[in-house]
């Protein structure tokens, strides 16, 4: 009746890794949430002074509700600020919303992993969410060659995706700190802090391609194996 099933070690490691990252950067940014930036420069007033210094004035700046939902619309040129951004003056909340500036930035300049990032988006989505009935279609039907190589293949295209997505982040970063740095929005001390609530939340996505990795590699072995015997 109980299976054991050695390969569901990769998934607890993908699944504590992926805990530990949120925890970390929930953790870093609710203390440096508290710690008012000397500018005075809440989340959506640095982002459009961010965005007017590097000549974009046709992004829009919107608030979005939610906890660190904080993101850039390249569709729509829209950069979205959370609650705990759009209207802090904390020195996270600039931090975040200089990332989401960065991205911008990038869209603007044709930043190619950013390029390549968005040519991925759709296959990334439908093959994660084919890639398991698939696989498991290709069992029922006797163990399919065909179905089982395009199975995991799906699921490939979402790896790849996670690791498309961590240059485009932490360049996004690195831009985010230039800025504040060489405009003096935030202080060199300031700059400290927020270089640590960046690299937490770098490590989200660093995170996730782990944990996509491990699961890919379960599935390989799991399926493979089969399709081999």
């Amino acid at each position: 009746m109980f299976y054991y099933d050695a390969t569901y070690i990769l998934v607890l490691i993908g699944a504590f890794l992926s805990m530990w990252a949120s925890m970390r950067v929930n953790t870093t940014y609710r203390k440096y949430a508290q710690v008012r930036s000397m500018s005075g420069l809440t989340g959506a007033e640095a982002a459009r002074r961010i965005l007017n210094g590097a000549g974009i004035y046709d992004v829009q700046i919107e608030h979005i509700g939610g906890n660190l939902t904080d993101h850039y619309d390249p569709g729509r040129k829209v950069l979205r600020l959370s609650d705990m951004v759009y209207g802090s003056a904390s020195v996270a909340a600039v931090g975040v919303a200089a990332h989401e500036c960065g991205h911008a930035i990038q869209h603007r300049e044709g930043y190619v992993p950013l390029r390549l990032r968005s040519v991925f988006v759709p296959a990334a989505n439908i093959g994660t969410k084919a890639a398991i009935p698939i696989l498991i279609l290709g069992l029922v039907l006797g163990s399919s060659d065909v179905l089982i190589q395009v199975g995991l293949l799906c699921f490939a295209c979402g790896t790849l995706f996670q690791l498309i997505t961590l240059p485009v982040e932490f360049n996004a970063s690195a831009r985010a700190v230039d800025i504040l740095g060489n405009t003096h929005m935030l202080s060199d001390m300031e700059l400290k802090s927020t270089r640590k609530v960046l690299s937490a939340a770098a490590m989200t996505y660093v995170a996730a391609a782990a944990a996509s990795i491990l699961s890919l590699l379960r599935l390989s072995l799991l399926f493979g194996g089969r399709n081999r015997d």
